[in-house]
């Protein structure tokens, strides 16, 4: 078979493939349709799981799994903003770490609302003047976004889904190493990337800004200085990359949250995510965590924050496997709340990861 040949095979499966793409927009709207009828919203975590999930057991390659997962992350991007404009608040300007993991959740499709910061991102959601929000929650190194955590004990907002970005930071300029003065980034990039600086940049100056994408911004119009940021800043702001993966140790991964007004149901494979503050008594915590234990419920995560309200006293974040409609997880919910002074849940929502 010749390449005219197998060109023109081509062309007739692009032709069914819009044609059947279209249809599945039409769908797509009269779904749509409904959800806004019922004041539901019309992004549902649980339904892009069972997609995706679906997607992988049916590719038989030779395509990838992450080829399949990026092209109907565009799709279903389409169909969301088909059914309604959408519009997500983010973290940081373009191209920030936060601009990339929410774009990586809800396709090319949406409208993107930058935020100077998290607390602006919570407000835009709780005022109902974007639909979701995406924010930080942790990283594999540096550890926990610290005011995130301060702001799910205040706020009314549920989290619905997560998203893990692989992280590369890499550093960017228009001038050479030897004649860099200042090297900008925020303070968590810097402490990832600690012993590269040290080794090939001892004479710059560590400037910390609010932002990888502010940095930058500013490194971009200020003379002898560079930046810490990604290979995606390097090209929104034309700078070049000097070196490519500066961080100290490899495979670092944040976590985001995805943040809403709604709760998301059950899938069978889902996360919780729960605060709680104990009585100052002896063995307290061991007590709070015996039902789960007694329950059979696998602890992913716990961090402890100040509660900012009296000396000493603690919020306990607490991850685990399971969604709080299910049968075991309500009865160790409800044994904890009548140890506990406190007990929030921050919201279930599904793993995809």
């Amino acid at each position: 078979m010749n390449l005219k040949t197998l060109r023109e095979k081509i062309d007739a499966i692009d032709q069914k493939i819009i044609t059947l793409l279209n249809d599945r927009a039409s769908v797509s709207l009269g779904i749509g349709k409904i959800k806004l009828r019922h004041k539901a919203g019309i992004y549902s975590p649980d339904r892009e799981k069972q997609v995706l999930e679906r997607i992988q057991r049916l590719n038989k390659g030779p395509m990838t799994r992450e080829a399949f997962e990026a092209i109907y992350r565009e799709v279903m991007s389409a169909s969301l903003s088909l059914e309604k404009p959408l519009n997500i608040a983010y973290l940081g300007p373009r191209a920030s770490f936060t601009n990339q993991a929410a774009m990586k959740k809800f396709g090319s499709q949406v409208t993107y609302v930058s935020c100077d910061n998290i607390s602006e991102i919570f407000g835009k959601v709780d005022k109902g003047e974007c639909d979701y929000g995406v924010v930080p929650i942790e990283n594999s190194i540096e550890g926990a976004v610290t005011h995130t955590f301060d702001l799910l004990v205040d706020s009314e907002l549920k989290i619905c889904s997560q998203i893990l970005l692989e992280i590369s930071h890499n550093l960017l300029s228009k001038i050479s190493l030897k004649k860099i003065k200042k090297v900008y980034s925020n303070p968590q990039v810097f402490g990832q990337c600690r012993h590269w600086l040290i080794h090939n940049l001892p004479q710059a100056d560590q400037i910390e800004v609010s932002s990888t994408t502010k940095a930058a911004q500013i490194a971009a119009k200020e003379r002898g200085s560079a930046c810490i940021a990604s290979t995606l800043a390097a090209t929104v702001y034309n700078l070049k990359v000097l070196q490519a993966d500066i961080e100290d140790i490899p495979h670092n991964i944040t976590r985001f949250l995805v943040i809403a007004n709604r709760d998301v149901p059950p899938t069978g494979k889902d996360r919780t995510s729960i605060v709680f503050s104990i009585k100052d008594k002896v063995g307290a915590l061991h007590s709070m965590l015996t039902p789960f234990y007694k329950n059979k419920i696998n602890l992913t995560k716990i961090e402890s924050r100040p509660s900012k309200k009296k000396a000493w006293d603690y919020y306990f974040f607490v991850d685990f496997k399971g969604h709080r409609l299910d049968h075991h997880v309500r009865r160790a919910l409800g044994q904890l709340e009548g140890k506990c002074k406190y007990l929030k849940i921050l919201g279930s929502y599904p793993v995809l990861e």
